[in-house]
C-alpha cells in the first residue's frame, strides 16, 4: 500500500526529473535548432510521400487522382504473386545481390587489412586515392567506358580474345555473361570507397595491442587475425546489415544504364521493372505494389540481420 508520504515523494521526483530535462533542453537549444532543417527535409521528402503507398491498394487512374481512384484491396499483390515476369525479376534481383555480397563484400575488408600493414605512408595514401576515385564517376560514364572496352567489334577485351583465336563475346547482349559484367563493374566502382570505412575502423584500434602481441612473438598474420579482424567485427556486421536492407535494390541505376531488351531475362531487377512498368506502361498501382513489397522485404531483412548480429556479438567469434 502506497502511503501519502511516499506518493508525494514520487511525485516530487517526477517533477524534478521533468524540470531537469527542461533545463537540459534550454541549455542545448542551439544544438536542437540545428536538427530542425534536417528533420524538415526528412518529413518533406521521406514521410509525406509515403501517403502515395495507398496507390498499391487502388486501381489508380492518373486523371482521377488518389482520392477518386477505385479501391481494390490486395488485388495488385495477388497479381504480383501470380506474375511469371515478376518471379523472374525477383530471382534476378536475388542472384545479383547475392553475387555482390558474396564476391564483393569481403574484398574491401581484405584491402583495408593489407593497407593497414603498409608502413610507407606516401605509398599507402597513393593507393587509397587511386582505388576510391572511380566512386566519383557516374554510372553513365562508367557504362560508356565499359561498353567501349567490351565492344564486340573494336573493344580492347574482344580484340585480345580474337588475337588468341577466340570468338568475340557480346558482353552486354549475352544473358550468360551480363550478370558477371554487372557484378564486376560494381566492384570496380565501389570496392575502394567501401574500404575507407574499414580503414577508418582499423585506425581506431589501440596500437598498444599490436605492440604487446609483437613482444609476445605474434607474427603479422596472427596480429591481423586476433587483433585487426575482431576490431573490425562491429563495423563488418553494421555494413552487412545495411547491405541486407538494400538487397532487393541490386543496383537499379547501374543496370538501367547498361541493359537492353536482349538481357531482360538475366538483368531485369525489381527497380528496373518498377521503372518500366510504372513509367513505360503507366501501370502505377502495380509498380507501387512491387515497390512496397521491396521495402517490406528490406525492412524484414534489416530487423533479422540486427537480431542475428546481436547473437553473434554476444557469443563472440574470435
Amino acid at each position: 500500500m502506497i502511503t501519502p508520504l511516499k506518493e508525494k515523494a514520487e511525485r516530487t521526483h517526477v517533477l524534478r526529473k521533468r524540470e531537469s530535462r527542461r533545463r537540459m533542453v534550454w541549455r542545448n537549444i542551439d544544438t536542437y535548432l540545428l536538427l530542425v532543417p534536417g528533420l524538415l527535409l526528412l518529413l518533406l521528402f521521406k514521410y509525406i510521400p509515403m501517403y502515395g503507398i495507398v496507390i498499391a491498394f487502388q486501381d489508380y487512374n492518373i486523371f482521377d487522382g488518389i482520392s477518386a481512384s477505385e479501391w481494390v484491396g490486395l488485388t495488385q499483390f495477388r497479381k504480383l504473386m501470380h506474375s511469371a515476369e515478376f518471379m523472374q525479376v525477383f530471382a534476378n534481383t536475388l542472384l545479383i545481390s547475392i553475387y555482390k555480397i558474396v564476391l564483393l563484400f569481403p574484398i574491401p575488408i581484405l584491402i583495408a587489412l593489407l593497407l593497414n600493414e603498409i608502413r610507407f605512408t606516401a605509398f599507402k595514401r597513393t593507393v587509397q586515392t587511386i582505388i576510391y576515385m572511380p566512386h566519383f564517376l557516374s554510372w553513365v560514364i562508367i557504362s560508356g567506358l565499359f561498353m567501349t572496352i567490351l565492344s564486340p567489334s573494336d573493344g580492347l577485351v574482344n580484340s585480345v580474345i580474337q588475337w588468341f583465336g577466340g570468338e568475340p563475346i557480346k558482353f552486354f547482349m549475352d544473358n550468360s555473361v551480363f550478370r558477371s559484367v554487372v557484378v564486376f563493374t560494381a566492384g570496380w566502382k565501389e570496392i575502394g570507397w567501401n574500404a575507407i570505412i574499414f580503414i577508418a575502423a582499423l585506425a581506431g584500434i589501440e596500437q598498444e595491442q599490436y605492440e604487446a602481441a609483437s613482444i609476445d612473438g605474434a607474427s603479422r598474420l596472427r596480429q591481423m587475425w586476433h587483433i585487426s579482424l575482431p576490431g573490425l567485427l562491429p563495423t563488418i556486421i553494421l555494413m552487412l546489415i545495411l547491405r541486407l536492407g538494400i538487397v532487393l535494390d541490386a543496383g537499379t541505376e547501374q543496370i538501367l544504364t547498361m541493359y537492353n531488351p536482349t538481357v531482360y531475362e538475366s538483368g531485369d531487377v525489381i527497380g528496373t521493372f518498377v521503372y518500366r512498368t510504372g513509367l513505360g506502361k503507366m501501370d502505377y498501382s502495380f509498380s507501387t505494389a512491387v515497390g512496397l513489397f521491396n521495402s517490406v522485404v528490406g525492412f524484414i531483412l534489416v530487423v533479422s540481420g540486427n537480431w542475428f548480429s546481436k547473437r553473434v556479438l554476444k557469443r563472440g567469434i574470435w
